[in-house]
């Protein structure tokens, strides 16, 4: 079901397991000013859903934000097999089974239809199969101040369940807008990250949604920079 957070933006969240925690999963929609629909970081769709989407608009664009959420991208796609697939390099090689038709690899800000992108540069990742590079796109919707991210950061609070709340304040990050622990010690060319994360602090930003804990209404810029300076451990 999808949730209005703003003119022109919407989300919907699904159960999710990382690690055996419960982290949850958000994808976000934008009706772009051309009046379609692009849609970040699929998840499964139920009937209910399928229909609001068509309600909404056509979806054109459908977009894998990173190398880790194309779980239910293929399945997306046979509901709306007129959309373009928008991936990060590096899932063509991970993916062969998808028909892709646009992969984003320019390291620069990039605008279309009322919504910026950026490749975040130099960011790893740990999963269960090691350290590996997350590739991660992030969009800016210039008409709601939102910037949307998908694992760049995380945000576990009162709303997230208990086990994910113990395992944040044990780790220092419960209300905290920030990468995690693990990422900070993946990630080693952190002059990369940085040249990336400055170009995105350009952006005018007011609310952050993630795809992995709860959404940040207010203050969301200086947060995001605050989270950055612990990660990377130095000013921005």
């Amino acid at each position: 079901m999808l949730k209005a957070i703003d003119t022109d933006l919407w989300v919907a969240e699904q159960p999710l397991k990382y690690f055996g925690l419960e982290v949850g999963t958000r994808m976000t929609v934008i009706r772009l000013t051309s009046g379609k629909l692009m849609v970040i970081s699929p998840i499964e769709m139920d009937e209910t859903t399928i229909n609001e989407l068509n309600q909404l608009g056509e979806v054109t664009y459908i977009v894998v934000p990173n190398l880790y959420h194309h779980l239910f991208v293929a399945d997306f796609k046979l509901c709306y097999p007129r959309a373009k697939l928008w991936t990060v390099s590096g899932l063509e090689r991970k993916r062969p089974d998808l028909q892709i038709n646009q992969i984003i690899s320019n390291r620069s800000i990039h605008a279309i239809d009322g919504v910026e992108y950026l490749l975040v540069q130099g960011f790893n990742t740990l999963g269960t199969s090691g350290c590996s590079p997350l590739n991660e796109c992030v969009f800016f919707h210039v008409k709601s101040r939102t910037l949307i991210v998908t694992d760049t950061v995380f945000h576990f609070d009162d709303q997230c369940s208990p086990s994910v709340r113990l395992i944040a304040k044990l780790l220092g990050a419960y209300n905290q807008l920030r990468p995690s622990l693990l990422e900070k010690f993946a990630t080693l060319d952190k002059v990369k990250v940085k040249r990336s994360i400055q170009q995105l602090l350009t952006w005018n930003f007011e609310r952050v949604i993630m795809a992995h804990g709860s959404i940040i209404e207010q203050n969301g810029k200086p947060q995001f920079k605050t989270g950055y300076e612990w990660f990377l451990e130095m000013p921005l």
